[in-house]
């Protein structure tokens, strides 16, 4: 069996890691590399950066506290926000990236999928997808969660994975910072769907709801979280344990 991985996610806004919920009413939270050196040093297996505000903003990333934030970890950390060209992929890997996320740059041009993949590989493209419930139908949105598609979400996630996509991270917008569990149907349809590693994002509230996770969708291979790692309400040791403790294959 595959090791599950557990993944902080810094959402970064004017260079400073921010929390909301439904992806609204941001707080601030702390340095963002403060808190990568924190999560490397306690057991996170990858770290998520996401300049949260670049594509709705039309910016390019911020890539000086990138920079810095790479060079003070020891594990990979995926990186997104405002990639709209494959010179954006060469940017962030340059600063430190190991992966690179995509979400609305790839959503106006598809084609940018494939061409990262062709040049850096399959392993480097994430597909970051922000989905939310509208009329009974999973659909994608834009801009952080701002702009509705219109696209229904599972086949634009299977078509991205087709162009190369070799990760895909299931935002639900309808979990996020709630704190009542992951969103399972959510995500089941997802790893029905792709042969590609998924990992849930959006809901995590406490140890348990990482259990339920990976006990009922054995398919998924990492959780994302933000808020319950940030403000200390679970620690990432206590989490693995317990999973252990549950038959769940984690790095300790």
């Amino acid at each position: 069996m595959i090791t599950k991985r557990i993944i902080p996610c810094l959402d970064v806004k004017d260079g400073r890691v921010v929390k909301g919920v439904n992806f609204l009413g941001l707080a601030d939270v702390s340095s963002p590399v403060k808190l990568a050196e924190y999560y490397s040093s306690c057991g996170a297996d990858e770290l998520v950066f996401y300049d949260i505000t670049a594509s709705a903003e039309g910016r390019k990333l911020f890539t000086d506290i990138l920079t810095q934030v790479a060079s003070r970890i020891f594990i990979p950390l995926t990186v997104g926000g405002g990639i709209n060209t494959v010179d954006d992929f060469d940017r962030v890997l340059k600063c430190g990236a190991d992966k690179v996320s995509v979400n609305s740059g790839a959503i106006r041009n598809p084609s940018l999928v494939r061409d990262a993949a062709h040049r850096y590989g399959d392993q480097c493209v994430v597909l970051s997808a922000d989905v939310k419930r509208v009329d009974g139908e999973f659909r994608v949105f834009a801009k952080g969660g701002r702009e509705d598609t219109g696209m229904e979400a599972i086949s634009w996630i299977k078509r991205c994975v087709s162009m190369g996509a070799g990760e895909i991270v299931v935002n639900s917008i309808d979990t996020d910072g709630v704190k009542k569990g992951f969103d399972l149907e959510m995500l089941d349809a997802v790893c029905s769907a792709v042969n590609v590693p998924v990992i849930a994002s959006g809901g995590a509230g406490g140890i348990d709801d990482f259990v339920k996770l990976f006990k009922a969708l054995p398919g998924v291979d990492a959780g994302l979280a933000a808020s319950i790692f940030h403000f200390g309400e679970v620690k990432i040791k206590d989490l693995k344990q317990t999973l252990r403790d549950n038959d769940i294959i984690v790095r300790l």
